[in-house]
């Protein structure tokens, strides 16, 4: 008998389109014309008729253990180097709706870049993960954290057990867990270490971690450092969650078929490189069903779902407590740096014993604290404005305005129709360069992602939707996407496309303000 689930409260709309055969085929025939020449060039490397720039051993270490990984780095140095110029590509101004670039060219194809001393100004931001628009230089939150910085300086140089702890810190995660609808919450430093450094003091040797396989490196690894035993169940697929979960009781750990002493189930809120959302509904009707526990990581759904802005347990509409550990991050809705866990007093007071990451690591600067206060305190309405609220409204409208433009175009794009990650496939090695480069011709920032990030036929652009983005630029965005879709022919769907149509702008009106 399947578990019984509430109802979510809008209609759960996810796509994710097979890749046409034929493009799947020139996709692994590109791989495969790119990894013959690889071989050649490393042949031709390897007698030193072409100069090799990759980190490598000297010839007076012959004989030493290699500190370099060669045929591991095969990727990077006859692939990622051909389009290095589409990342790491630096800015000089707030990440915004628009941003700065500056400029900077190749002489050696990729391998070192010289900067020209110009400036790229006012491109289209589509890559940042700015979802409400509080990255920025100028507001209430910047006005904060510059006060914060005079009275308290930049930096605490000491952890939060020694003298560390300020009262910033504490009306922090008061204010985070009152805003998670939770008894308590901790915060950490940085976002990576938040998921690897505190799944190992909540499982261990004897324990099984369930993990979704789209899951974050943070996650993966902080699975692996637990020494746990690991299952992967598909992704967002309950049948498959279900099986590993009725084995895991059924058959208890390996050889000794004892109990296992804990089951943790780890997913995201929001899928970064799918851009889909989890069926938290569903998950935690199966976590209650065989009384497992539940780690939710909402890096990127805090505060860019739900109608309050609270995430993938407000979008829903469930209870909290229903989910045991939550995760997040303030890098992204609230445009400062750091993560956070959430939970039961009684977890939280554990972890402040026997997180890595909570007692070695210095404490969170008091700028960066301060802007996540206000941004909170923002969203939650509790400056007196309603502009918090507006912003989460605003990102509901731009996501389902834009996803829907996009297909409307004729392009292949994945995930849920409220998320605002929007991957749109690419698939063709050779389209990942280009379209970087055709876009910020056009003076828009875009991020492309290839294997090994994504599966090798799969490589997509990934746009992160913002508060910020007024119509005429998402409008201005959208023509270019076209133009340049239309230039690389990357309109592959493949379905009856129906005529344009205005998007709702009451995607969470209904919201009791």
């Amino acid at each position: 008998m399947s578990p019984q689930v509430p109802a979510a409260p809008r209609p759960f709309a996810e796509s994710f389109e097979e890749t046409p055969m034929l493009v799947a085929v020139l996709t692994y025939m590109g791989y495969g014309v790119l990894t013959v020449f690889g071989y050649l060039r490393d042949f031709l490397r390897h007698w030193k008729i072409e100069r090799c720039h990759i980190g490598r051993e000297k010839e007076e270490q012959t004989g030493f253990v290699p500190l370099y990984q060669d045929f591991e780095n095969f990727y990077t140095r006859n692939l990622y180097i051909r389009i290095r110029d589409n990342w790491n590509r630096p800015i000089c101004s707030v990440p915004g709706a628009k941003m700065d670039l500056m400029e900077r060219t190749s002489r050696d194809y990729n391998w070192t870049f010289d900067y020209t001393g110009r400036v790229v100004r006012d491109v289209i931001n589509l890559g940042s993960y700015n979802y409400l628009g509080f990255a920025e230089n100028t507001g209430p939150c910047a006005d904060a954290a510059s006060e914060v910085a005079a009275k308290y300086g930049v930096g605490v140089a000491s952890t939060r057990q020694e003298i560390g702890n300020l009262d910033r810190h504490e009306e922090m995660e008061k204010l985070v867990a009152e805003f998670l609808g939770v008894e308590s919450a901790m915060a950490f430093g940085m976002g990576f270490a938040t998921n690897s450094m505190n799944i190992p003091a909540l499982a261990g040797k004897g324990c099984l971690i369930l993990s979704d396989e789209l899951n974050h490196a943070s996650l993966v690894l902080g699975t692996r450092l637990s020494g746990s035993t690991i299952r992967v169940f598909k992704h967002n697929n309950m049948q498959s969650l279900e099986k590993l979960l009725r084995e895991a009781i059924v058959h208890g750990q390996p050889r000794t078929h004892r109990p296992w002493k804990k089951i943790l189930i780890v997913v995201e809120g929001i899928y970064s490189m799918e851009g889909s959302v989890v069926r938290l509904p569903e998950v935690i009707a199966l976590k209650k069903r065989y009384r497992a526990y539940l780690y939710l990581d909402e890096a990127h759904s805090i505060g860019a779902l739900g109608p309050r802005g609270r995430g993938v347990v407000d979008y829903f509409g469930l209870d909290p407590c229903d989910v045991d550990v939550m995760m997040g991050t303030f890098t992204k809705s609230f445009g400062a740096a750091g993560g956070y866990i959430a939970g039961k007093r009684e977890l939280i007071e554990y972890l402040r014993s026997h997180s890595h990451s909570a007692v070695y690591a210095t404490s969170m600067s008091p700028p960066v604290v301060e802007q996540i206060i206000t941004s909170m305190k923002c969203i939650m309405g509790e400056d007196g404005t309603k502009i918090g609220l507006e912003r989460v409204q605003q990102l509901a409208v731009n996501t389902v305005y834009f996803r829907k433009r996009l297909r409307d175009m004729g392009f292949i794009i994945y995930g849920n129709q409220d998320s605002p990650v929007v991957p749109m496939m690419l698939y063709m090695p050779a389209k990942i360069g280009a379209f970087g480069r055709e876009m910020l011709k056009r003076n828009i920032g875009v991020v492309v992602v290839g294997f090994p990030a994504t599966p090798i036929i799969e490589s997509r652009a990934r746009f992160c939707l913002s508060a910020a983005h007024t119509r005429d630029v998402l409008d201005r965005a959208l023509s270019v996407i076209s133009e340049v879709g239309d230039l690389l022919q990357l309109k592959y769907f493949r379905h009856k496309i129906q005529p344009a149509r205005p998007a709702a702008r009451d995607a969470y009106e209904d919201v009791d303000n």
